[in-house]
Order: C-alpha cells, then structure tokens, then sequence
C-alpha cells in the first residue's frame, strides 16, 4: 500500500548510509533535506542541505520545519567513546521534542539487529534505546535493526576487510562462531527507500538481514578467498572480545571509539527472527559473495 509522501530529512546525510540513502531518494524523485554539522558539507547533488546539530536544540527548527518523513541515520560513537551513550540519548530526545513541534508524520530508523536482554554489548543496548526514544513521539516510528551491513566504508565492513588483509594468521576469541547476518548496502537502502511509500511499516519494526546465516570467522574465510588470500584462525577460550578489541584498533582504520564497541559486540548473535519485511517488501537480497565482491569494488 503506497502513500505520497512529503518532503523527507535525513540526519547523518554524509555517513555511509545517508548519502547513498540521499541518491537513491533523489533519483525516484523526492524532495530531500540534508542535515549536516558543518554548511561545507558535501551533499547528493540535487538535495537541499541545512545545518544543524542534534546535540544543540536551537539548530533543529529550522532542520524539520515542512518535513513529513525524517531518517534518523545518527549514532555518537565516532565522536569518542567516552559518554557515547549519554549523547546518544541526548540526541534522540533532543530530535523527538522537535519532530513533535514540527508535526513531522513519520520517522525511520536504522539500529542495531541483536538479542534483547543484560549481556548486551553497549552499542547494542544504546541502538535499542534510542529506538525506545523514538518511539515516545508523537509520530510513527519504523525502526529497522540490521547487523553487519556490506558495503565500501562501512565502519564493519571494512574492520573485517583489514583482519583479513593484514592478519593471514589470527588467534581469536570465541567470537569468529558467533552467528551473523550480514546484508549488502544496497539492500538496506532498499528497505529505507520503500518503507517511505509503504504505509504498511508505519509504526513497525522489522529485522533485515542477507540471504545467508554466517560465522564472523565464515565471513573472514571467504572474503579472504575472494581476495585470493590465505587464512588461518586459531580460536582460543582465554581472549575475550574486550582484549581483542585492543589489538583490533592497532590494525583497522576504524577508529577506537568505533571499532572496539563493534568488537566488543560480536558475543552477541545477530540474526533475523522475525522475516515479515521479505513478505512486505520483497527485494532480491544478495549473496555474501556478491556484496563482498562489490564493496572490494568500491561500492
């Protein structure tokens, strides 16, 4: 059931999701708004940009007044890993009092696919309640949970990519068993793009996953086979996450505040439990191998 839509903001307009999120909305013909921090800020072409910051509520007025569909795109881990939860949090009750004032009529947000309960990860815990936040709205709240998403720059993709490319031989915590569902970018742009136009997913939330249920050490093994690279693992019982996470910053370019709350993350299992979107939406997911291979390619 497709609806017209207004005019859409998406905040986290230059991240890895955003921009390419802002091409594609563009390309099928909508009006798109760019939040950005800094008015220097490269945006899509054909995108109306606007500055504005979710940690300071002045700027945000101006950002969402008109708008009728907002992607909420941001997380405040790359800004330091001290205190990411607490500007998390900040952030999305910041944003929620001004979409309520805007009378902004949906929302969309892309969070973390993982089990509820204590033994989350803090990223994890933090995606989860930041969707709760959202959900206080007046507004309706899609909230889609994903786990690694493939594609070039993709802060997990490319923290696999370097454990590849520079470690043929790795001793391992438990964590290369952890079961994962991986997702190709292009697929998770498709989801965001039709939850737009299908009334269907208001208020809803989904898991989106790839059409393949993987190991982290699985996923290794076979990007380093695309590569035409060898590969050993050695797991061993006595490293946890928290200390792998140490050695894992010295090899990413991932950036500390990033790559070890990722790390840290891979105990916990991310896989879809509930499919309801593929009936919804019915995309063409890809295969690992393919969105590996395209994401090497530079998309």
């Amino acid at each position: 059931m497709e609806t017209s839509v207004g005019s859409i903001l998406i905040t986290g307009a230059t991240g890895f999701i955003g921009k390419r999120l802002a091409q594609r909305l563009v390309a099928d013909g909508y009006s798109v708004r760019c939040m950005v921090r800094q008015a220097a800020s490269a945006v899509p072409e054909g995108t109306e940009i606007v500055q504005g910051d979710l940690l300071e509520p002045a700027t945000l007025d101006k950002a969402l007044a008109g708008i009728d569909i907002a992607y909420y795109l941001v997380h405040s881990m790359s800004g330091g890993r001290a205190g990411f939860e607490r500007r998390d949090r900040d952030a999305a009750r910041n944003f929620v009092a001004a979409a309520n004032r805007a009378n902004v009529r949906r929302v969309i947000y892309l969070g973390g696919l993982g089990e509820t309960g204590d033994d989350l990860s803090e990223h994890l815990k933090s995606r989860i309640e930041v969707a709760d936040i959202l959900k206080t709205g007046v507004f309706s709240t899609t909230f889609l949970r994903a786990a690694v998403i493939l594609g070039a720059g993709g802060a997990s993709f490319e923290m696999v990519r370097a454990l590849v490319e520079h470690l043929p031989i790795m001793i391992t915590p438990r964590w290369v068993s952890t079961r994962c569902q991986p997702i190709a970018v292009d697929d998770v742009i498709g989801y965001l793009a039709a939850c737009a136009v299908d009334e269907r997913t208001s208020g809803r939330t989904f898991d989106i996953g790839g059409p393949e249920v993987l190991t982290y050490r699985e996923m290794m093994e076979r990007l380093a086979h695309i590569e035409g690279r060898k590969l050993y693992i050695f797991p061993v019982p006595v490293l946890t996450p928290k200390l792998s996470s140490y050695w894992v910053g010295f090899i990413t370019p991932i950036s500390p505040s990033v790559s070890m709350p990722l790390i840290e993350g891979l105990k916990n299992e991310v896989i879809c439990r509930d499919n309801a979107i593929r009936d919804l939406i019915p995309l063409r997911l890809t295969p690992y191998d393919e969105a590996v291979q395209k994401a090497l390619m530079g998309s």
